[in-house]
């Protein structure tokens, strides 16, 4: 009989001002049965006060370390959970490469503080695998926007994208126009999905035909996974409730294949 383990730990990596940004935290979970032998993944996660529970959320959180805690060790490489938290007011700046009239045209910037600050220290300090079988980016919303844009601009580093509710829509649906430019890399998975209540049913189509583009690159079943949830709103409690499945695609052994 299999006992569930313990629970993990939290750990402050730093409360750091990115430059050009505000300050804020990144917190990282560590599971229970971790080891710093290059053989655990890591996932960083934009707006990183919903990453784990309601204190620092308006609107609850995501609890993905439980999330994590769940994942069957058999099948999945279970990752460390990095929360790199928003910067408050200047959200849509460092989520969005694209201006708008509401912000946005920062993203380039704001990610090559995570590549060049983050996920390096994430992988000393917690001996994660490195180079992109080591490192997913995610996120919901224009978090996911961001996570798919990451992974196609950086997928030297982030070998995958986790897009829960990603807001494609965003200026005017350019994401489409770069995912049609993006050459498929061998190290590729990219998990999407949205619900059918969203912004009144609009986004679901949006994301679905993002997932048209990336099977029409070749992309095979074992390396994308488009999921609409019929019943599913834009808020957390839905975000909460797919994580888990998930998190079971994209830390399937092994990441490459």
């Amino acid at each position: 009989m299999k006992h569930a383990l313990p629970p993990g730990r939290f750990e402050t990596m730093g409360d750091w001002e990115p430059p050009g940004f505000p300050r804020r935290m990144v917190t990282a979970y560590l599971p229970a049965d971790h080891v710093p032998d290059g053989t655990r993944p890591a996932l960083f996660l934009f707006d990183g006060q919903n990453v784990f529970d309601d204190t620092f959320s308006y609107a609850g959180g995501w609890f993905a370390h439980e999330a994590v805690d769940g994942l069957p060790r058999e099948t999945c490489n279970v990752p460390v959970v990095v929360g790199i938290s928003h910067g408050g007011e200047r959200r849509v700046d460092e989520l969005v490469p694209w201006k708008m009239p509401r912000g946005g045209g920062h993203l380039a910037s704001f990610l090559q503080w995570v590549v060049t600050r983050v996920v390096p220290e994430a992988q000393a300090r917690y001996g994660t695998v490195p180079g992109p079988l080591g490192a997913v980016l995610g996120g919901s919303s224009l978090g996911g926007l961001a996570a798919l844009w990451g992974h196609f601009h950086h997928a030297d580093t982030f070998g995958g994208a986790l897009c829960i509710s990603p807001s494609l829509w965003a200026a005017n649906r350019a994401i489409l126009k770069d995912a049609r430019a993006f050459h498929r890399p061998t190290v590729s998975r990219i998990y999407l999905d949205c619900g059918g209540k969203e912004a009144g049913g609009r986004m679901l189509p949006v994301v679905e035909e993002m997932a048209g583009v990336l099977k029409a690159k070749g992309y095979p079943a074992q390396q994308l996974l488009f999921r609409a949830d019929t019943s599913g709103q834009h808020n957390e409690k839905a975000w909460r409730r797919r994580l888990p499945a998930a998190l079971r695609f994209m830390f399937r052994r092994s990441l490459g294949a």
